[in-house]
């Protein structure tokens, strides 16, 4: 049976992560996208609950609890904040995670006591294609063996580039199968390029280019044995399904508070036929969507494949993130179109989601 009740431990955790949000993310979401920048504040407020780190295994300094459904409740607490600074904050365990699941002893031993120290380390993963039709399952991306070393040839794009970062795990073709590489961020023959976007301006983001990139066989994510791109893009889609829920949320609570405030002829305009069946339809669309998010979530923790789930998810939160902020915006009227309010930047940011893939982990 599927038991979606939290523990009385994770309950506190989303409690103490949703005051967080709403006191030191939703604040300066507009300062951090006007100035390009996540709230550095924020970020290492963040890195000190152990959001990332307590999910670690123990053996390299982390919590050793990690859970895929803790994992949603915290994302869409985030994002409710501002997506933005939520992918920032969640950042390593794009890195951290596929590591820590794959990774073999010597890479884990490397690279994941970083994560669980004391400053906060940010991750990236290179995995979608700037090319019509991409399938993150067949890259272009191109990894051929030379002697001890592979050569990577290819470009990525959506590539989280937080400041701080020295390894990027990019996932490339070797022989037909997708495998991921773990590559310097100053290694030869990489070129980041930023790439503004629409949303989510306050998460640098860059194009990344490989030409002739070398690794050592080593640098192959868990060496002989491989890694399973599967599974990283399930958890990644879980995550984006509970982000977009968190942005969805956002918006609506917005236009819900607005609308018992906001006077028309008299009346408050939640009273008005219109509007609270739009209201009604918002909300109703954003429990669905999160009940999707929770139970691919639970499969992935029971040790299930959860690929299906998780991709039924996030194709209905692309759609009713975009549905229910633009609902916000028009509750507002004139006000959702100006940058005074939020649902404009709300709105922008769950534009993305059509397009996002594995920008967040659980």
């Amino acid at each position: 049976m599927i038991d979606f009740e939290p523990s009385e431990e994770q309950a506190l955790v989303v409690e103490t992560v949703r005051q967080f949000a709403a006191n030191e993310i939703r604040p300066h979401a507009r300062a951090a996208e006007e100035g390009k920048q996540p709230a550095t504040g924020a970020i290492d407020a963040a890195h000190a609950l152990g959001l990332v780190a307590n999910a670690l295994p123990s053996a390299f300094g982390g919590g050793g609890e990690r859970s895929a459904v803790l994992g949603v409740l915290v994302a869409e607490e985030l994002a409710w904040g501002d997506l933005a600074t939520a992918l920032a904050i969640l950042s390593p365990a794009l890195l951290a995670f596929p590591v820590a699941d794959f990774g073999s002893a010597a890479q884990q031993a490397a690279l994941l006591p970083r994560f669980a120290g004391s400053a906060f380390v940010p991750g990236a993963l290179a995995l979608v294609e700037p090319a019509f039709g991409a399938d993150p399952f067949r890259p272009r991306t191109q990894a051929k063996r030379a002697g001890a070393d592979y050569v990577l040839d290819g470009r990525k794009c959506l590539v989280p580039w937080l400041p701080g970062g020295d390894t990027v795990l990019v996932f490339a073709d070797e022989g037909g199968e997708a495998q991921g590489f773990l590559v310097p961020r100053d290694a030869a023959g990489l070129a980041a390029t930023p790439t503004p976007q629409m949303g989510i301006q306050a998460l640098p983001t860059v194009e990344l280019s490989l030409s002739g990139v070398r690794v050592p066989a080593g640098a192959r994510l868990g060496e002989a044995q491989g890694s399973g791109l599967a599974r990283v893009i399930a958890r990644g889609r879980v995550a984006l399904a509970a982000l977009g829920v968190g942005v969805a949320r956002a918006a609506f609570e917005i236009a819900r508070d607005y609308a018992k405030e906001r006077e028309a002829f008299g009346t408050k305009i939640a009273q008005k036929q219109a509007i609270a069946f739009l209201l009604a339809q918002m909300a109703i669309e954003v429990d669905g969507a999160r009940l999707l998010a929770w139970e691919a979530a639970w499969r992935l923790d029971q040790g299930e494949d959860a690929l299906r789930e998780s991709t039924l998810a996030l194709d209905q939160v692309r759609r009713i993130a975009l549905d229910v902020t633009d609902g916000a915006v028009q509750v507002l009227g004139g006000h959702g179109y100006i940058r005074d309010y939020l649902p404009e930047l709300l709105l922008r940011n769950a534009r993305g989601f059509a397009s996002f893939e594995a920008l967040a982990l659980v």
